[in-house]
């Protein structure tokens, strides 16, 4: 899924926190900002004005506007022309300071947002820069019901009807949170990190065969949902394998392995639905181990060195 975000959008979105005015150029509030641009060439999302690699968004403190006045009158007006030729969503001017009546001009005349706010240079720069990799950061839908246990993101998944939405019922009635079912969606804000959330309509509901759509929020309390959490460990729900092993390597380790989410090789743990298993202790089980392991410590690597040691004692 390809995210965008327009110059109006961006401007009520930030426009309180930030005290935006908008001063000219409200006719290219509809010019959007798609993430496949921002990995088509050099410049950041948010930055101070650069007439070089120009930023999406191109923030004018006192520096930069002092600079433009150093300019000779052809200097200026070639510099500004270049500025709008590279189609910014928008300028913003910092500390309210007066804008040059050339730059409203171009900017009107071009459909050029142009911005003033009461904030420094960079309260602007960390704001927008933040909001906007956020709002362009890759994202993706999954199939699968993405709950909070003992504080980490975990992902039920599965083939449909193979119990996942009442194992996290269960899991909810046994203290832990719900965040999305059925179509979480996940962001990867960060090299390492896929934020999880729920689609707004939603949000607090689980959908149960026999039951219907629940809402967890009503039925369970505030303290029963949660708005959105990284993704941490992956759970898979799978049938009963026809040819079991039994006793290979998966006996000590479990059978473990790793999905791609993204960027993001995500920890993987399969579990058989077979009559009479508790899938949520399992799965509580489940995510207490992946904590543990995120610490180091391993109880499988540990119990194969102890075994290697009591066999060079038995020598």
């Amino acid at each position: 899924m390809t995210a965008s975000i327009s110059a109006d959008e961006l401007f009520e979105q930030q426009r309180e926190r930030l005290e935006l005015r908008w001063v000219a150029g409200q006719e290219g509030g509809s010019h959007r900002l798609e993430a496949v641009e921002t990995v088509a060439r050099r410049p950041s999302l948010a930055g101070y004005l650069n007439a070089i690699y120009p930023n999406k968004v191109q923030i004018l403190g006192t520096e930069e506007l002092t600079w433009l006045d150093a300019l000779d009158s052809r200097q200026r007006w070639e510099t500004i022309h270049k500025i709008m030729h590279f189609r910014p969503l928008a300028l913003v001017i910092s500390k309210d300071q007066a804008c040059p009546e050339d730059l409203r001009i171009a900017a009107e005349e071009s459909a050029i947002p142009l911005w003033s706010s009461p904030k420094r240079g960079h309260e602007l720069l960390n704001h927008l820069q933040y909001h906007l990799a956020r709002t362009l950061a890759p994202r993706v839908t999954l199939h699968g019901v993405f709950m909070e246990i003992y504080s980490i993101g975990v992902l039920v998944t599965g083939e449909s009807g193979s119990g996942k939405s009442e194992l996290a019922l269960e899991l909810v009635t046994r203290g832990h949170r719900l965040v999305a079912d059925d179509a979480p969606e996940f962001t990867q804000i960060a090299p390492d990190v896929l934020d999880g959330t729920c689609p707004e309509m939603l949000q607090d509901l689980l959908e149960v065969r026999g039951l219907g759509v629940l809402n967890i929020r009503d039925m369970f309390g505030d303290t029963a949902v949660k708005r959105n959490k990284y993704l941490r460990l992956i759970v898979h729900l799978t049938p009963p394998m026809e040819t079991a092993s039994g006793d290979g390597i998966e006996r000590l380790t479990g059978d473990l392995g790793t999905r791609r989410v993204l960027d993001l090789d995500v920890p993987t743990v399969t579990l058989q639905v077979i009559a009479g298993r508790n899938l949520a202790v399992l799965t509580e089980a489940a995510a207490r181990v992946h904590i543990l392991r995120a610490k180091g410590v391993d109880p499988a690597a540990a119990f194969m060195a102890r075994h290697s040691h009591f066999l060079e004692r038995a020598q």
